[in-house]
């Protein structure tokens, strides 16, 4: 199996497990990240969701989990297809959350871009519809 594919099919693995644990399972995570991973979200820290601000090195990861398990509830977390090149692998995906404050719900498209060194993760990024984010938690 080549490095790309091991790594496509850890993530099929962490992903079915967080939708199945309904984002209770940060471990299936935090055991696919190098130490200096840089892990980054397109609300960049905005408004309510100041969890989503970019972050450096896996110890620093517990603010945006916890940020998001108290503030949200997931509904269901669904990938449509992996696509992988060289060390990265794109999920492309559909999600919804419960603001579990307002009680609205953010269901969104979303894609996350992977990068990976020695099948460890070293970059993240995540792309949604900030729109709808910021509507459900105000």
């Amino acid at each position: 199996m080549s490095d790309t594919a091991r790594c496509k099919e850890l993530l099929r693995v962490a992903y079915h497990v967080w939708h199945e644990t309904r984002g209770a399972s940060v471990d299936c995570w935090m055991n696919l990240l190098a130490d200096d991973v840089t892990f980054g979200s397109l609300a960049e820290g905005a408004g309510p969701a100041t969890f989503t601000a970019r972050v450096r090195g896996k110890d620093n990861l517990a603010g945006y989990f916890d940020g998001l398990r108290r503030n949200w509830e997931m509904i269901y977390f669904t990938v449509h297809h992996f696509v992988a090149e060289g060390d990265r692998v794109v999920a492309i995906c559909t999600t919804s959350w419960r603001n579990k404050l307002t009680n609205k719900v953010c269901e969104t498209p979303k894609v996350d871009v992977w990068r990976f060194r020695d099948d460890l993760a070293i970059e993240f990024y995540e792309y949604y519809d900030t729109a709808k984010l910021m509507a459900a938690a105000t």
